[in-house]
């Protein structure tokens, strides 16, 4: 038996769930609503990945294009309910995820595509060609 459990025998059972709280920040809003993601190049596409476990994305999760941004803008809401014979305790977290990616030059809104799957969503945005450089004759004029 710890000395926590002689002397705050309340306090040990809240211990871990308070702990865990502080740390979950998988979609807490604890840190401003600021969405993680992780961005890299796969040849020549672009691939933009953020965690969202438990989110529908047909309800919760929007991906937009405008102004050259690629706008994801998840919406989490979580009940969790606990009945024991000792009590009943509810607990709730809500809230809205956002980030912004920039895009390269050129992309457009119908360029993009996203999945998710298994609490991953992915968007896919293929890389636009470099314009063809096409050089230019010079002609001299006698003047």
């Amino acid at each position: 038996m710890t000395m926590m459990e002689r002397t705050f025998p309340v306090l040990e059972s809240l211990w871990p769930e308070r702990w865990r709280r502080l740390f979950d920040f998988d979609l807490d809003l604890g840190l401003g609503g600021w969405l993680r993601v992780e961005e890299f190049a796969d040849a020549d596409t672009l691939v933009v990945r953020a965690e969202m476990p438990g989110i529908d994305p047909d309800k919760d999760v929007e991906v937009t294009v405008s102004g050259g941004m690629l706008h994801i803008r998840a919406t989490r809401s979580e009940r969790k309910e606990d009945t024991t014979k000792g009590g009943y305790r509810s607990e709730f977290r809500y809230g809205t995820l956002e980030r912004d990616v920039l895009l390269p030059e050129g992309v457009t809104g119908e360029d993009v595509n996203a999945s998710y799957t298994d609490g991953i969503l992915e968007i896919r945005v293929p890389m636009p060609k470099a314009p063809e450089v096409t050089k230019v004759a010079i002609t001299h004029k006698a003047g």
